[in-house]
Parts: structure tokens; C-alpha cells; sequence
């Protein structure tokens, strides 16, 4: 497992030794970057697309997708993960890159993730990668929304088996959702929307 492109780009990171955390595949990060940075950011062929950006990476497992949008230019990271092996293998990627000082890890279920920290800014690039399959991706936006984690117009990418679906989110447009393989990436904007979203 590496980090695709940018500053870290090459860099192997630390991974899980079993099954029961399951990291984001290089493929599917590069897929999901190019749609990004090329689709929704408009910014190709920037050095560093996602400059200016705090990114919330829910479920972060291996911290995988939010150390390649740190290494793609993001300002800030939170790696948000409850299990304590994901996030002795993020603390340990951190101080490999060096990036200390540009994230932070929080203890807690990304499905009850309670009020945002005064010290804490709302996040403008969301990512959740939640355990396939369990419908957990809607409870945790409808806890993050709630407790206003979001800043305005923030992009969201949620990651999920192909043959889960996703239900309407509240406050929240879906853009448009991409299959690969057995993965569907969910592309959302956060913000009032004008149809039926309300659950």
C-alpha cells in the first residue's frame, strides 16, 4: 500500500496484518483522487489540488485517504477511528511522513461523533470508508450534520460495497456515484437542498 501521487508520493504505509481492517486499495484511491481533483475541484494538473482544504477522514482505518489528500496539498487532517490496531497503524504512518503537526486522531465511533470541538473548524473534504455493507455511511453523516461538522459546500466521498445503496441524507445533494469492481464511491455536496432528502 502506497501513497499515489504528491509530495509522499511512492511512500509504502504501514497496514493491517489481518483481515479485520480493510484499506482503502491503491487503485481505488487514485480513482477517487482523479475523479476529485479533475471533476469536482476542477484543479488538474495542480501541484497541490487540495491546498486550503480540512479534510474529516471517518473510518479511517489505516489513514490512508486522508494521508494521500495531505500529501495532495490539504491543510489539515482528522483521522477519526474507535478500533485501537487502526489507530496504533495511523499514529505510526503519521510519524513515518512526518505529519504530526498537520493532523490529529480522535477515539470515537464515527457514527456518534457528538458536537464539533470549538478548537475544531468545519471540515470541507469529507471521506468515509465504513465496513462494507452495514449501512453505516448514512448514520455517520446524519451524526456529523447534526453536530456541525460540515462547512458549507463541503464535498463528500463515501465509500461502499457495489450492492449497498445509499439512502437520501438530509441537507445533502448527490452528485453522482461510480462503480468499480465491487466498490461504489458516492459523490455528495453538503448544503440546503431544494428536493426530498429529509429522512
Amino acid at each position: 500500500m502506497r501513497i499515489v501521487s504528491g509530495r509522499f508520493r511512492g511512500h509504502r504505509l504501514h497496514g493491517p496484518k489481518d483481515n479485520n481492517i480493510r484499506p482503502t486499495s491503491d487503485r481505488i484511491r487514485e480513482s477517487l483522487f482523479n475523479i476529485l481533483i479533475n471533476k469536482l475541484l476542477e484543479r488538474p494538473g495542480e501541484p497541490a489540488p487540495l491546498a486550503g482544504y480540512r479534510v474529516l477522514d471517518l473510518f479511517a482505518g489505516t489513514g490512508a485517504l486522508g494521508l494521500e489528500a495531505l500529501s495532495r496539498g490539504a491543510d489539515f487532517v482528522l483521522f477519526v477511528e474507535h478500533d485501537a490496531t487502526a489507530r496504533g497503524i495511523i499514529r505510526s504512518n503519521l510519524e513515518k511522513l512526518g505529519v504530526m503537526r498537520e493532523t490529529q486522531i480522535y477515539r470515537r465511533d464515527a457514527t456518534r461523533l457528538g458536537p464539533r470541538p470549538r478548537n475544531q473548524a468545519p471540515f470541507d473534504l469529507i471521506f468515509l470508508d465504513p465496513p462494507y455493507g452495514r449501512d453505516l455511511a448514512a448514520e455517520a453523516l446524519r451524526s456529523a450534520i447534526a453536530d456541525d461538522w460540515f462547512a458549507k459546500e463541503a464535498i463528500i466521498i463515501v465509500e461502499d460495497a457495489r450492492s449497498a445503496s445509499l439512502p437520501p441524507i438530509a441537507q445533502t445533494t448527490l452528485i453522482e456515484t461510480r462503480t468499480i469492481g465491487e466498490t461504489a464511491l458516492h459523490l455528495l455536496r453538503f448544503g440546503p437542498t431544494t428536493n426530498d432528502n429529509k429522512k
